[in-house]
């Protein structure tokens, strides 16, 4: 294995020569200079998505080329093999410059569904698809939740039945963050319902421009249209893009969620933080007001506590000590920040938060203010985690859950 000083050496090499610009001071905000894009969601058009990610197909194609695009991952899927400090070594190098904007279905395929379908997938599709996943060349999204199945997953109605070597799948999915751009979905759906509601799941591998598959994006209220709803009717699956075995979907979902919720972390830098904060409370001459500043403390407080939660995460990831339970402590801190973000906000800008007047750093908050609470509900709501944390780290009794038992198709609906 090369030597880690060694392995920095050619990182920093790479990264010096690959034309993009470096970061100057980023911790300092000057008021009216540059754009402040403190966003949770994209507000792109189409176009400028679609840019967008090309671009970061680019940037991650140049480098697994140089062998930093799947670093702890095995050499038969084009990656090193090295341990995970290598990874944590080479994110930090890669923060020194201004890398693309990163988009959600990147940290989606290569974090979520890339490592489940090495997991559960077919020797075949283990070839085919994660290799593609890993050099950027085709993206993923899940489909998973539905109108009437959110943090009640398991209650999910979309079907698949079987007819010889295919399954017919008909239903729909909601919330599918870049459906629209994706190339394969990770799909749960119900191949028994004369069994109880977690029992009858299976996972499959879906191209997304199949044949039956209609994709329909959502217009949020912070403006963009990263949420999708995505229609299946009459969708011929071959059994080959089967994930897991017939009746496994629950523990594939459920491995693709304990994934998501490990790199919430990964996400530290998505909204604003207490340093543009602290630019709009001296731009608006309230740094006198007691409330501001305790607002301004707790933010603050928050973004440190959540580096120190990144490095006791790295080390436990290079000791080789499984998260478990963890990710969705770290999920709900991640959340906890950005709320004290909003909170901050809010006291700060007051109505210029909901009045564009052109004023450069202040309508822009917006985004943040409108966006954070999605994630409350991303990966399993607030109730969802406090649930995993009390039984499975905590060892509380489990809640009462009367439809246990219950076959799906007898479950009210």
């Amino acid at each position: 294995m090369i030597p880690l000083d060694e392995f920095c050496a050619e990182a920093e090499a790479f990264l010096a020569g690959s034309g993009l610009a470096r970061r100057t001071d980023e911790e300092k905000v000057v008021w009216g200079e540059g754009e402040l894009d403190v966003s949770v969601f994209h507000d792109l058009g189409f176009a400028e998505e679609s840019a967008l990610i090309e671009e970061l197909k680019d940037w991650q194609r140049r480098k697994f080329q140089a062998g930093f695009g799947a670093i702890t991952w095995e050499p038969e899927y084009g990656g090193r093999g090295l341990a995970a400090e290598y990874l944590d070594a080479y994110d930090e190098l890669e923060l020194r410059y201004r890398t693309p904007r990163p988009h959600e279905t990147f940290s989606v395929t290569q974090h979520l569904i890339a490592p489940t379908v090495r997991l559960f997938g077919t020797d075949a599709m283990r070839a085919d698809l994660v290799p593609a996943f890993l050099r950027g060349e085709q993206i993923c999204c899940q489909l998973f939740s539905e109108p009437s199945a959110g943090s009640d997953l398991a209650a999910l109605g979309t079907r698949a039945v079987r007819e010889d070597d295919a399954w017919v799948v008909n239903g729909q999915k909601v919330w599918s963050s870049g459906a629209q751009f994706a190339d394969w979905g990770e799909l749960i759906c119900r191949t028994d319902p004369t069994l109880p509601k977690h029992a009858g799941m299976t996972a499959f591998m879906i191209p997304m421009d199949w044949p039956g598959v209609e994709v329909r994006p959502l217009r949020q209220m912070s403006g963009g249209t990263s949420f999708n709803e995505v229609f299946l009717t009459d969708v011929r699956l071959p059994d080959e893009y089967r994930i897991g075995e017939v009746g496994q979907g629950w523990e594939v979902a459920l491995t693709t969620l304990g994934f998501e919720r490990q790199a919430a972390n990964n996400n530290a830098h998505v909204g604003g933080n207490w340093r543009q904060l602290l630019a709009a409370a001296q731009w608006a001459g309230v740094l006198d007001d007691p409330f501001v500043r305790q607002d301004l403390a707790r933010a603050m407080v928050s973004e440190r506590l959540g580096a120190v939660a990144v490095a006791r995460d790295q080390a436990a990831r290079e000791s080789g000590r499984p998260m478990g339970a963890i990710g969705s402590v770290r999920m709900m801190q991640w959340v906890g920040r950005m709320l004290d973000v909003t909170a901050a906000a809010r006291r700060i800008l007051g109505p210029r938060l909901v009045v564009d007047d052109g004023e450069w750093g202040t309508y822009v908050w917006g985004q943040h203010v409108l966006g954070a609470p999605g994630y409350r509900i991303a990966g399993g709501s607030d109730e969802i985690q406090r649930t995993i944390i009390a039984e499975r780290w905590l060892g509380m009794p489990p809640e009462p859950r009367a439809d246990k038992d219950t076959p799906w198709k007898d479950l009210p609906r």
